[in-house]
């Protein structure tokens, strides 16, 4: 990490709230989250943080309250601002590791550094490896793929609503 003295302005308002937000996961409240992203644009702040078995809305007010109180301390982006902390939701991009186990089962959609797409469910997740089933040439055909952790620039999960 670079020393705070070496970035942009907006850049170090957001390290130092996600150096607060990092502070109030080692809360006992808040153990077993972790924090995903901060964002800051203009007076709204967002702070993206979840769990291995999901984070709860009592442990985002929890994580809120501590980082607002940071804030409001600090005056780091001033006295009015609107804090979001909130789960990333299904939309939002998965960031790290730990986050695809609990998505296994689901149809995902993999962006790969070499600018490659790749869709399929997914399977399992063992080592850095992920494991899915893409659909083959013929209808009924299916490949097995194992994705590497590391070759994947981006990926979401697939929304799908079945008919039962």
């Amino acid at each position: 990490m670079f020393p705070l003295f070496n970035l942009s302005i907006l850049d170090r308002v957001i390290e130092s709230i996600k150096k607060s937000a990092t502070e109030g996961l080692e809360m006992d409240e808040l153990s077993g989250c972790f924090l995903l992203d901060v964002t800051v644009k203009g007076d709204k702040v967002e702070v993206y943080a979840d769990a291995d078995e999901g984070i709860k809305f009592s442990q985002c007010q929890k994580l809120s309250r501590h980082i607002e109180a940071y804030l409001d301390e600090s005056l780091l982006i001033g006295e009015k601002y609107a804090l979001v902390v909130s789960s990333p939701g299904a939309e939002k991009p998965l960031i790290l590791f730990r986050q695809y186990p609990r998505n296994v089962g689901r149809t995902m959609e993999f962006k790969m550094k070499d600018e490659t797409v790749i869709t399929g469910k997914m399977l399992s997740v063992e080592n850095q490896d992920i494991n899915i089933e893409i659909q083959g040439k013929k209808k009924k055909e299916v490949e097995l793929k194992v994705i590497p952790f590391e070759e994947i620039a981006e990926a979401k999960v697939i929304i799908t609503f079945s008919k039962k």
